[in-house]
């Protein structure tokens, strides 16, 4: 891929999305009916890869999948990005299951193959030549050498921590541009108390500018030029899962395409938003026009 704008380096999965209905689930054998099921692409680096590409990005992608039938669909739902550093391992897919409400969801993960992701598997062509390299769900890919990803990349850097299923939240972001933790996982980096200003002020005092998604109030980033804030459109939303990835996305474009700050957060919180029209992470993603017309 000639001029590459971002690779994302992270988890490849398939998402099994449940809406409606009794989600809590009932152990004693007892059976319950939701009233939608999806099988889509998942994983936070695979929507983060899928919505840059719908903004019009030229994306490539770093993970493994399995040799499966589940690994082979999510890399051909990843359309318009390059995957040829997507490595087939022996581990089946990795596989997330979705229990999802409008403004909220549960997840049960199998790792499989997402555990297998070295940083020796990221191409050296790729991590200088795209502009930005964007490294997501660390806790995911335990074996992943954050800091060996960050200091080989040539442009700008990101990570998004996602949730850390063991609750330690003890994560090397060192040589990175960007951190890109919700509110929750904000308050779990700095020990878990404080407000959310708080924690992004914490955050950033170790370097990066901190981007703390936080939902419908929209998104906050703090650096060295203090607190930025941007409100989130309103909208009436379906599935919630991969709304901070298609933030991600939205606020690499912007910041690619030379935008200030406050334009990224605005741009972010338009994608995110638009990506709770449908279920799953990535069927509502926004082309740039739809995600551009939206932003407040």
């Amino acid at each position: 891929m000639s001029g590459l704008d971002l690779l994302v380096v992270g988890d490849v999965n398939a998402d099994i999305v449940l809406r409606g209905g009794d989600l809590v689930p009932a152990f004693g054998q007892r059976e319950q009916l939701v009233d939608h099921a999806e099988l889509v692409l998942g994983g936070s680096g695979a929507i983060v890869a899928a919505g840059a590409a719908r903004l019009g990005l030229r994306v490539a992608m770093a993970g493994c999948v399995g040799d499966d039938a589940l690994g082979r669909a999510m890399l051909d739902a990843l359309e318009g990005v390059d995957v040829r550093a997507v490595r087939t391992v022996t581990q089946p897919t990795g596989v997330s299951v979705g229990l999802a409400r409008a403004d909220d969801r549960a997840v049960l993960t199998a790792l499989g193959a997402l555990a297998s992701l070295r940083a020796e598997d990221v191409p050296a062509s790729m991590l200088a030549e795209a502009r930005h390299v964007h490294v997501a769900s660390p806790f995911l890919q335990p074996g992943l050498d954050l800091a060996a990803i960050a200091s080989r990349a040539t442009g700008t850097t990101s990570l998004d921590p996602g949730w850390d299923p063991h609750e330690r939240w003890e994560l090397a972001w060192e040589g990175f541009d960007v951190l890109l933790p919700n509110a929750q996982e904000a308050r779990r980096l700095t020990g878990g108390g404080g407000d959310v200003e708080a924690a992004a002020r914490s955050l950033a005092a170790s370097g990066p500018l901190v981007v703390v998604k936080l939902g419908a109030e929209g998104a906050l980033a703090a650096g060295g030029g203090g607190l930025v804030r941007a409100r989130a459109p309103q909208v009436d939303p379906v599935d919630a899962t991969g709304a901070g990835d298609s933030f991600d996305a939205g606020f690499f474009a912007a910041r690619l395409a030379g935008e200030g700050l406050a334009d990224a957060l605005a741009l972010g919180c338009a994608c995110g938003a638009l990506s709770t029209r449908a279920a799953g992470g990535t069927a509502g993603q926004p082309t740039l026009a739809e995600a551009r017309s939206f932003r407040r």
